[in-house]
């Protein structure tokens, strides 16, 4: 379970540095931060994203129920790959016509659901156990 800790961490961090990116971005700019970062938008919900999977990250640990090491790691790996995805685009104007992302995007999306829905049903299996 230490994984949905290490992948809140993570998200956390990508979390903060895409804040300041922003804030350098708009705010602040920084000759060429301005022209790198190509999608604000885009990157808004990088930055949103990585909250929410560091928010469940964090809850499901916080649960106290035994979850499925491989679980957690996947939501771990799925839910840092995930918002990544979006960090990458608001740099890429091209990215959604390029197959490489496509499969990570795929991947990452595949990982991510394994774990969600493998913690999901022991968390259903917890409950109807403990009625």
């Amino acid at each position: 379970m230490v994984a949905l800790l290490i992948g809140a961490v993570a998200c956390i961090t990508a979390l903060i540095l895409s804040a300041w990116l922003m804030t350098f971005a708009k705010w602040f700019p920084i000759k060429g931060v301005d022209e790198f970062l190509i999608d604000y938008k885009t990157m808004i919900r990088a930055h949103i994203d990585y909250a929410l999977m560091a928010l469940f990250g964090l809850g499901f640990y916080g649960l106290g129920i035994p979850l499925p090491a491989a679980a957690c790691i996947c939501l771990a790996v799925g839910g840092f790959t995930n918002p990544t995805i979006f960090t990458i685009a608001a740099f890429d104007t091209d990215f959604w016509s390029k197959k490489r992302w496509k499969v990570f995007t795929a991947l990452s999306f595949i990982v991510s659901t394994i774990g969600f829905m493998w913690i999901a049903f022991t968390i259903l299996v917890y409950a109807i156990n403990t009625l």
